[in-house]
């Protein structure tokens, strides 16, 4: 059904950018990964058009973006940093080159867009009056995008956006992650699981195949959505802040390992160290989303797609486990399909 469409990905050695580049090449897309990594000036590979560039050249961004359809958005600086500085110059480079070509940007939105005024229950449709810093340049960043699909008269083209904004990541390949960096360490079997969370407080988790397979879903049905379409994901919703350690630990033993212990995220430590390690200090900075309760409605998705794409939990957090290393390489032996989302039928 995607014959003839071409994409071109930022980000595509990331968590989310990788899985939306392998899913669309898996139904048919023709895809372009532009990296700065890339020995020659285009490699083939993996099924995908590496090309050699940077997302923070306006002129490599546009000259990848040639005859794309779709421009999947999902670069950022590694590890919280410099977002100040990078952020908002890489939107304006995708901008660019999505309103030569008219294509459809397609961003990984954010929680930190809202502030306490709006939780517990976040709908597309709430203000976006952020506590953080972060939260403030991706506030910018979706005005921005927004604003590009806008007819001036005296302005450049325009372009369509789809935003998609989903609790925090986890899969089997995402190592910049809470559930990689804060709850098990990659590579290591699980002795014990931290819980960021204060107890009782609940907390949204999204499977990343998931999160990349409602991307695909709306891509594929974008001539119907509005120009500008948010869209917000259910995922897995942690009631009380202890299930996802619950999975963990059942995804251990059933591996043949003893069932890990349970323990406090050491917050002291990461405050005792921020004022040294600019991660930990923007880390600390994302405290208060372990403090509260958030949660997303997904009304609006249910109507577009009918369903949102969702892997039972257990399948997900032992595939998680696997592809971290924490556990040892084997088939799935929790119930539920182990193939790929992205070699679904629609």
């Amino acid at each position: 059904m995607a014959q003839g469409n071409k994409v071109l990905v930022l980000g595509a050695t990331g968590g989310i950018g990788g899985e939306v580049a392998r899913q669309l090449r898996d139904r048919g897309w023709e895809v372009h990964a532009l990296h700065r990594g890339v020995a020659q000036a285009r490699e083939q590979r993996d099924g995908m058009t590496w090309i050699h560039g940077d997302a923070m050249r306006r002129e490599d961004v546009v000259a990848a973006a040639a005859g794309c359809d779709v421009i999947v958005h999902a670069v950022n600086p590694p590890g919280y940093r410099r977002w100040g500085e990078l952020v908002l110059p890489m939107i304006d480079n995708t901008i660019a080159a999505a309103t030569a070509t008219g294509a459809t940007v397609v961003l990984p939105g954010t929680v930190y867009n809202y502030g306490p005024d709006a939780f517990p229950v976040l709908r597309e449709d709430a203000a976006q009056q952020p506590s953080t810093r972060k939260g403030a340049v991706r506030v910018e960043l979706e005005r921005r995008l927004q604003q590009a699909t806008q007819p001036h008269p005296l302005g450049p083209g325009t372009c369509r956006v789809i935003i998609v904004r989903a609790g925090d990541y986890f899969g089997p390949q995402v190592g910049n992650s809470w559930f990689a960096q804060g709850l098990v360490r990659p590579g290591q079997p699980v002795a014990s699981v931290k819980q960021p969370g204060r107890p009782g407080v609940g907390h949204q988790w999204s499977y990343l195949p998931d999160v990349a397979r409602t991307m695909v879903l709306l891509l594929e049905r974008r001539p119907e959505l509005p120009a500008f379409a948010r869209f917000h994901m259910a995922g897995h919703w942690d009631a009380d802040g202890t299930q996802m350690a619950g999975a963990i630990g059942r995804a251990v033993v059933r591996s043949g390992g003893a069932a890990p212990r349970v323990q406090a995220f050491p917050w002291w430590l990461v405050t005792l160290a921020s004022p040294l390690v600019a991660t930990l200090r923007e880390l600390r900075e994302m405290r208060y989303l372990w403090q509260q309760p958030v949660r997303m409605a997904n009304d609006r998705l249910l109507a577009v797609l009918g369903t949102e794409p969702h892997t039972p939990l257990d399948v997900a957090v032992q595939a998680t486990l696997q592809g971290l290393g924490c556990l040892p390489a084997a088939e799935l032996t929790a119930p539920g399909s182990p193939r790929s989302p992205g070699q679904l039928p629609a």
